[in-house]
């Protein structure tokens, strides 16, 4: 694996333009959802969202945007038989969807990154919860300490009621961590920038984010539907697999591991 993950180094999209609603963007503007991008290939679909919160170091809908979804969306095409939705000039077709779109329920994966600072309206709320019982899938990443968990918590519970939809932590037999790969502990992945400021810390919250965790809600018949890695920042470890081969090693194998299992499993259950 880690021959085959090392194999290629991707470029940044720099952009500094101003945006709308959704604020300034570092990288590149959001690639909306057409239905002409559904073809039966995979597309890596990312939930944006209003924030209503801040978060330090947070960068709200589009933390780890595009190039997470870009380096997911290549090495889920490297390393497993999925065929990946690409354009004529061999890039992911990775797109931005909101809750009200009704190409939402064309996706069979979505992911939503600093979720601490998130709210949904009740429209948005009630969209979610009909994805999720139709046979979708939602992975959260990327929030950190007690109050973006607790906040998190409060948003999700608009969608499904705790008490019918308990949050459980995730056990080292579930099939959601043996896909593919071996996942036997949750790595701590932090930014690169936490991780290089800190001289090589994890725990971008100090005591407060000090073990992380894989928490899940399922359904009636057990399928999880919202997957949750809390206090870690596994979506980092795709995003800047190329800026430091020190990072690559000590990440983004651990990281890719745990993002093909969950792929694998989101697309077979």
């Amino acid at each position: 694996m880690v021959l085959a993950v090392a194999a290629a180094a991707f470029a940044q999209w720099p952009w500094d333009g101003g945006g709308q609603r959704w604020g300034r963007f570092r990288r590149m503007p959001p690639r909306f959802a057409t239905p002409e991008d559904f073809d039966g290939r995979f597309n890596f679909c990312r939930i944006m969202y209003d924030s209503v919160r801040r978060e330090p170091n947070g960068q709200g809908w589009w933390t780890d945007y595009p190039n997470a979804d870009r380096n997911m969306s290549f090495r889920l095409a490297e390393l497993t038989k999925t065929l990946v939705a690409m354009n004529d000039d061999g890039e992911p077709r990775h797109v931005v969807v909101r809750l009200t779109d009704p190409l939402l329920f064309r996706c069979p994966f979505t992911v939503m990154e600093d979720v601490g600072t998130a709210w949904l309206n009740d429209e948005e709320a009630a969209r979610l919860r009909e994805y999720l019982l139709k046979g979708g899938f939602l992975w959260v990443d990327d929030y950190w300490g007690s109050r973006a968990w607790d906040a998190w918590v409060g948003e999700i519970a608009k969608v499904l009621s705790p008490g019918e939809y308990p949050i459980f932590d995730v056990p080292v037999e579930h099939p959601i961590r043996h896909a593919l790969y071996d996942v036997d502990r949750i790595p701590q992945i932090p930014s690169i920038q936490f991780w290089r400021r800190s001289g090589g810390g994890t725990s971008e919250r100090g005591w407060d984010s000090a073990e992380p965790h894989m928490r899940a809600i399922a359904d009636g018949q057990g399928r999880i539907i919202v997957l949750m890695t809390h206090n870690t920042d596994i979506s980092d470890a795709w995003e800047r697999e190329a800026e430091d081969v020190d990072f690559f090693y000590t990440f983004s194998v651990e990281g890719y591991g745990v993002g093909i299992n969950v792929l694998l499993y989101a697309m077979s259950h």
